[in-house]
């Protein structure tokens, strides 16, 4: 882990929240904290902590941590304040001025920046998708379970399970992760894909039955019980494709006694789901617009929380259609529908760094039964162009996906046999050859590249539009998020959003763009996910709430991850601590 030699990875009390359901009212903001295993102790000692600063010989009060001096930015939206925090048992306990204040360590944060810890509202740290001892913190492995690309960036708390996808049972998940001890605080939702394929088991594309969408509902009460703070959705994925809005409403209904929230992964976030394709599907398949609305009404009909999952306009020919998707949620929310968004600051998504210009129907072969089996994929491209029908198909949908991922200036080869290909874009290669056709462009990577590489190498598309990004940000309902796993630099090419999330929301979006304040980008990773989330005792500094709190430089703030070199930790992140002991 990068790190000053003033910082260091700690050990801290975390905590999983679950929801009480013998506690709770419906509609409560009350959660039930449960101590975590700590992590291990001997980590303190990589490198030495700064000694305490002096205070003086007045005694106003004993600290386990005393921060000194910095510029707060509570996490509500307010302009900075200058003050001391005093930490006891793991809480804020004093905020203001505190001289003479003694405590076991002191932080100078003269010069600097503290704010509430971040709380990064969709996280793949885990889900159900994860292998246990992978790139999830459910491994003993200290470097992956401290979380160290996560906590590097401020954040001190993730929901996890999302996309539908969650382990099964809940409380299984919970256990270990209790018994093993984890860096940042977790939050749990349900999977409604996982409860799904519990009930109708490989039998999943089409409507669920009445009786099965009652044994899904008995299912989603339990995960509740068990620890689940709400369910998440991942209607573009399978096996939620197939579900109807009633199925996911009356899922929803069953998180209202626990106060739990909805977070989707919606049906489709541009012209078409990812999974569309002209030439092989029915034309009018799902919007943007068409999404929203949905997740919309099942917060309409259902009173709970609900949230528009990493929230984009994907394709070039779709940029500017956030004003309509904006229009539609505050429409909403005017009138009563509590419906809120999150969105991780870049112009390209998760799947972009996995963009096959070619549709995968013209690369699969018919005959193999396994993968190993299966001829190269420009085999299979050659053959099918060798059908003057297919052809044609096979010409326009690959139109169809240049267009999809942002347009062919707008795709770039992130790794290719020939390495003059390198870091250029499919139009800035297309020039370099002389072609202009950019369709057949894409045909000849896949044809002159690596045979048994679907594309002929590897290419990020950038989707989306930085108009589009930005007017999503200003929103106030609009929370910060990273959609990243866990990360250490063995695990090869990731996303940027994996290190650099949250400092980036400051650097680029609010220092920079000037898309919204300061001030603005603090509270929607802290104070706006907080609420979201049902959390009344985190996401602001204020006395009696959980010492997650961030000490950072706002000069120097930056994300430093880029999609050439992406494990590189953010810059400007001074001190964070979660519950109250050290993380950074």
């Amino acid at each position: 882990m990068h790190r000053s030699s003033t910082a260091a990875l700690a050990a801290p009390q975390h905590r999983l929240y679950d929801r009480d359901p013998h506690a709770i009212q419906p509609g409560a903001d009350t959660m039930k904290p449960r101590t975590l295993a700590t992590v291990l102790a001997a980590i303190l000692a990589l490198v030495s902590l700064p000694p305490a600063a002096p205070v003086s010989a007045q005694d106003a009060g004993r600290f386990d941590v005393l921060i000194q001096g910095g510029r707060i930015l509570d996490g509500t939206g307010n302009p900075w304040f200058r003050a001391d925090i005093g930490v006891r048992d793991g809480r804020i306990v004093a905020v203001g001025r505190l001289e003479g204040a003694r405590a076991d360590r002191v932080v100078d944060a003269a010069g600097l920046y503290v704010s509430p810890g971040f709380i990064d509202i969709h996280s793949h740290a885990d889900d159900g998708n994860a292998r246990i001892g992978g790139a999830t913190i459910r491994t003993n492995e200290i470097e992956r379970k401290a979380a160290p690309n996560v906590v590097s960036q401020g954040v001190t708390t993730v929901v996890v399970n999302h996309d539908g996808r969650s382990p099964w049972p809940i409380r299984d998940q919970r256990s270990l992760l209790e018994a093993q001890g984890v860096g940042p605080n977790v939050m749990m939702m349900v999977g409604h894909g996982t409860v799904r394929r519990e009930v109708m088991g490989d039998d999943f594309q089409r409507p669920a039955t009445p009786e099965e969408v009652a044994e899904m509902q008995s299912l989603v009460r339990q995960a509740m019980g068990e620890g689940a703070v709400g369910m998440s959705a991942g209607l573009e994925y399978s096996p939620g494709r197939w579900s109807t809005t009633d199925e996911v409403a009356a899922l929803a209904e069953e998180l209202v006694p626990y106060d739990g929230v909805y977070v989707s992964h919606e049906r489709s976030e541009g012209a078409d789901p990812m999974w569309y394709w002209p030439s092989q599907d029915e034309p009018g398949p799902p919007t943007l617009q068409d999404a929203i609305m949905e997740t919309i009404e099942i917060g309409r009909r259902t009173g709970a929380r609900v949230v528009a999952s990493h929230i984009k306009a994907k394709g070039a020919h779709y940029w500017g259609s956030s004003g309509s998707a904006i229009q539609l949620i505050q429409r909403a929310r005017d009138e009563g529908v509590r419906v809120f968004a999150d969105q991780y600051p870049y112009a390209t998504s998760g799947s972009d760094g996995n963009t096959v210009l070619i549709p995968g129907w013209a690369l699969a072969d018919p005959r193999a039964r396994t993968r190993e089996d299966s001829r190269p994929a420009a085999e299979m491209l050659r053959e099918n162009l060798g059908d003057a029908a297919k052809e044609a198909m096979i010409r326009q949908d690959i139109a169809h996906e240049i267009r999809r991922r942002g347009g062919a200036d707008r795709v770039m080869i992130m790794d290719y046999p020939d390495e003059q290909f390198i870091g250029r874009t499919l139009q800035e290669v297309a020039a370099l050859r002389g072609q202009s056709d950019m369709v057949q462009m894409a045909i000849d990577l896949q044809l002159e590249g690596d045979p048994d590489r679907r594309g002929g190498g590897r290419m990020r598309g950038f989707s989306m539009s930085e108009a589009d990004v930005e007017a999503y940000a200003a929103q106030p309902w609009v929370a910060t998020a990273s959609d990243g796993r866990i990360a250490v630099a063995e695990d090869g090419p990731v996303h940027p959003r994996f290190y650099g999330t949250f400092p980036r929301k400051i650097r680029q979006y609010a220092l920079t763009a000037g898309a919204l304040s300061v001030e603005a980008a603090i509270r929607s990773q802290t104070s706006l996910p907080a609420r979201i989330m049902g959390l009344n005792d985190r996401g602001e500094i204020r006395e009696g709430y959980w010492a997650d709190l961030v000490v950072f430089d706002m000069e120097t703030i930056a994300d430093r991850a880029t999609f050439f070199d992406p494990h590189q930790h953010a810059a400007g992140i001074h001190q964070v601590l979660v519950n109250g002991e050290f993380v950074v």
